[in-house]
């Protein structure tokens, strides 16, 4: 008994939950908010004794109009009223009802609706039979019941996945295909959260932007979301649409998200921005990589370019020998085919074994040693990679290694080694490396990795090349320079030259100093445009042409003018004659190189102080007079001589002057080097010359490196070639110097004024032969010359005699018949003497000889043997 008040209990408070439950407010945006649902009642009379005020909007009619009417007369068209008041009359008989009818719309205008009606029969309170009929505007029905399929259509068919969130962020619905994903059934998914499916990060994410659109109502496009499901473990990628839903009176009530997988669509992406990317790696390689023809310089670009743009360390190992330049490419090994490369000991000179040195290292993290293959090795360090290593395996196959992080504290997870092939050659070893938190190296990137050491390591075997033929042409220049420091008589000569670096070519600037008969020097400067070898093979051809025609002791004009036909004839196979040919025919012409250089040709005369000095298009001579006891220092002075054109050129004559030069005076000869650059006009640097060498009372060499200091010379830009002279001529007292009348007692005269000029220079021991050597010049001239005579002595570093005579015919040394009584005095000339010769002038001839002083190397020869007789006789 004792359970029963329990029970009833239970059953009241059950009671007053389910009250109370049943009569709260529905929510707005029921149901009932979007189907028009109308009610009235009809009487026992078939009258209308009720009407709601759904139905006063649903027909037009107010409670005062409907109540009382015939519905039937009241809402039926007249042809189916008749049909209608038998309906009625079922009705009211008990039988209920439910059908279509059509109705007039308020305000319609004439136009007709449709209704579904329920009629559900009725008593009244006394006992007699009524009915209540409940209406609904089939319009909204059929837009709610398409509504509904449609949404049901979108929500449940949609290929993407499609959740509704409540306004507590919780899942309330989600579609098929979401279910499909995330496993289990969509009914399932109901009251989780984003925390339930994604990473933390992603969830966080995600929440926020749910929020976000909770509370702006702004939507959200395309939200990026990575995460994996539950049947893989690979990241998906997803595009996030979330917007918000409201009911029907505009109150939110959730939030509606669309997911589209774009997992494809995002490695797609990457997959094209990692071409791009790379694209742009190559691109930028080929324009930094290979400016400069050092190979260390070369090596340090490709690391510029590489980190940390493709790889966070990067590393790049030369061979030792190519570095120090005994490096030379052999022929391509015999059996092997074409295009497959040279391994290092199969043609290439080097075995993987080699030693190489680590050229060039760079790290985008601090303190970071490149680690992977091998021990870290310091940037100019000389290593060798271990037999097995993947070093020394890449270099050995000449194939790339990609090495993986051997353990979990490794701080390089990825490298890639990367031999450095250069027409099929291997030059050296490049190492890429990515640190964790970097993406390893893909096929992708190991493509990269190749193609950008193939490109370094071309540029880096061209700049051997070149550092090869750079050697071997300044070899070749400088072998043809004059060797220590010239020396002339009456002139102090200092002299530079400075070759363009290794970033530039050799060119084709010398310089020389050749001694002449009489004591005379010539001083010589030229330039042969262009660079490298060929150009300093031409300079060597047109210094030795120089010299040769020295030795014929022409005038300077004459000498640029056979200078000029010689330098015509260098770009030709067949010579000057055969290059002026060519120059009639366009397309020979273009076959035959021309060679184009610049000189300017002095001869110096000590015992005159004169200079004669002839141009062919090079810079003018400075002048630098010494200035007067207490005044200040004079600038120097462009000498006015016409220049000219270039050798090689043709068809102009040049021309000479003559400069007298005080004693003491400075005379600078040099090359464009030396005064213009790129950044450097021509005008400025003749002016900073000329304020250079306004001090001449220096020390000559002293002068030299001040001019070199002083100027901006951009050295390495061109060479440079620096030729100095002072002057300081001949001694009064070491000159003898007689006009002799054209008699024959000339001769004797000429003998006692040797005898009595050499003691007083000391030279008692040449005056025997110096006077034989007169008596016999004297004689020719005499014999076969023209006019007065005259005869010099000159003392300097040897003896010079000189006759000069008006007669322009040169003599000519023969062998005389045993029978001739004359015919041997040449003969005794050049056994006697150190050298003779002949040379025109202005006004003749002159013929002379030379002794070298007692005491010098090599002493005349004073005594003739039989067997020198006996040769002069026959």
């Amino acid at each position: 008994m004792s359970e029963i008040p329990a029970q009833a209990h239970q059953a009241r408070v059950s009671g007053e939950a389910w009250h109370d439950s049943l009569w709260h407010s529905s929510p707005p945006g029921s149901i009932y908010d979007y189907i028009r649902v109308a009610s009235f009642s009809i009487g026992p009379d078939g009258l209308i004794d009720q009407w709601s005020l759904r139905a006063e909007e649903l027909f037009g009619l107010t409670a005062a109009q409907a109540v009382g009417r015939d519905p039937v007369d009241a809402f039926m068209p007249p042809e189916l009223r008749a049909g209608g008041h038998r309906k009625v009359a079922e009705i009211l008989d008990g039988e209920e009802w439910t059908g279509l009818i059509p109705f007039r719309i308020p305000d319609g205008n004439g136009a007709h609706g449709v209704a579904e009606i329920y009629v559900m029969p009725t008593r009244t309170e006394t006992g007699r039979r009524a009915a209540l009929c409940v209406v609904v505007d089939v319009r909204a029905l059929r837009r709610i019941e398409s509504d509904l399929a449609a949404s049901q259509a979108i929500f449940g068919q949609s290929p993407f996945g499609f959740l509704l969130f409540g306004t507590d962020l919780t899942v309330q619905r989600a579609n098929r295909r979401f279910a499909t994903v995330f496993g289990g059934a969509a009914e399932e998914h109901r009251g989780r959260t984003v925390h339930d499916y994604l990473p933390p990060h992603e969830a966080d994410r995600m929440a926020e932007a749910l929020r976000r659109v909770l509370e702006t109502g702004e939507s959200v496009n395309d939200l990026r979301i990575t995460g994996a499901t539950p049947r893989s473990r690979e990241d998906r990628h997803w595009s996030i649409n979330l917007y918000r839903v409201h009911d029907g009176t505009g109150s939110p009530i959730g939030i509606a998200g669309i997911g589209i997988d774009v997992t494809r669509r995002h490695l797609a992406a990457r997959e094209a921005a990692g071409v791009r990317r790379n694209l742009a790696l190559l691109n930028e390689a080929g324009h930094r990589i290979g400016n400069s023809l050092d190979l260390e310089t070369t090596a340090r670009e490709l690391l510029d370019v590489t980190v940390p743009g493709f790889c966070d360390l990067a590393a790049v190992d030369l061979y030792q020998g190519l570095l120090l330049g005994d490096d030379d490419r052999p022929a391509r090994p015999q059996g092997r085919r074409r295009g497959v490369p040279a391994l290092p000991g199969q043609g290439s000179g080097r075995a993987p074994s080699a030693p190489l040195r680590r050229v060039a290292f760079a790290s985008a993290v601090s303190d970071a040693p490149l680690s992977g293959p091998g021990a870290p090795v310091s940037v100019g360090e000389t290593h060798r990679y271990p037999p097995g290593s993947p070093g020394a395996l890449a270099l050995r196959t000449a194939r790339p290694r990609l090495v993986e992080a051997a353990g979990s504290d490794d701080l390089v997870q990825s490298t890639l080694v990367v031999p450095m092939l250069a027409h099929d050659t291997v030059v050296g070893l490049a190492q890429f490396s990515r640190t964790k938190g970097s993406e390893p190296f893909g096929e992708r990137d190991r493509a990269v990795a190749v193609e950008l050491a193939a490109r370094a390591a071309v540029c880096i075997d061209n700049a051997r090349l070149y550092r090869r033929e750079h050697e071997r042409a300044l070899i070749l220049q400088r072998s043809l320079l004059p060797p220590g420091d010239p020396e002339a008589a009456g002139l102090d000569i200092a002299c530079r030259y400075l070759p363009g670096n290794a970033a530039t070519e050799v060119g084709g600037d010398w310089f020389d100093v050749i001694e002449l008969p009489g004591h005379r020097t010539a001083l010589v400067v030229g330039d042969v445009m262009g660079r490298g070898l060929r150009a300093a093979v031409a300079m060597g051809e047109l210094r030795t042409a120089v010299r040769t025609l020295a030795l014929l002791d022409l005038e300077p004009a004459e000498v640029l003018s056979a200078l000029d036909e010689v330098a015509r004839g260098l770009g030709a196979p067949g010579g000057a004659q055969q290059a002026s040919r060519a120059a009639l025919h366009s397309r020979d012409a273009d076959r035959s190189e021309v060679y184009l250089a610049t000189c300017v040709y002095a001869v110096y005369d000590p015992v005159t102080r004169r200079c004669t000095i002839a141009n062919a298009g090079h810079m003018p001579p400075v002048l630098v007079e010494p200035a007067e006891e207490g005044a200040p220092p004079r600038p120097g002075l462009l000498l006015e001589v016409p220049p000219g054109m270039p050798l090689g050129v043709g068809g102009e004559p040049f021309e000479e002057v003559e400069v007298d030069l005080p004693e003491g005076a400075l005379l600078a000869l040099y090359t464009d080097g030396l005064v213009e650059s790129r950044d450097h006009p021509l005008e400025e640097g003749l002016s900073g010359l000329r304020e250079a060498l306004a001090d001449p009372a220096r020390p000559l060499e002293e002068v030299c490196d001040h001019v070199l200091n002083t100027l901006e010379t951009r050295h390495g830009e061109d060479d440079i070639a620096l030729l100095m002279a002072r002057v300081q001529g001949l001694p009064v007292d070491a000159v003898g110097d007689w006009q002799l009348p054209r008699e024959a007692r000339s001769v004797g005269r000429a003998r006692e004024l040797a005898r009595a000029k050499l003691p007083a220079w000391g030279l008692e021991g040449l005056l025997d032969t110096t006077e034989l050597l007169v008596s016999e010049l004297v004689t020719n001239a005499l014999r076969y010359g023209e006019g007065e005579i005259r005869l010099r002595l000159l003392l300097d570093r040897t003896l010079v005699c000189e006759v000069w005579d008006a007669n322009l015919a040169q003599p000519r040394r023969r062998r005389a018949r045993d029978t001739d009584e004359g015919g041997r005095g040449l003969q005794l000339v050049g056994l006697l003497s150190a050298g003779w010769g002949t040379r025109r002038t202005h006004r003749g001839k002159t013929v002379w000889f030379e002794l070298p002083l007692p005491g010098a190397a090599a002493e005349p020869v004073t005594e003739l043997s039989a067997e020198q007789l006996l040769g002069m006789y026959g």
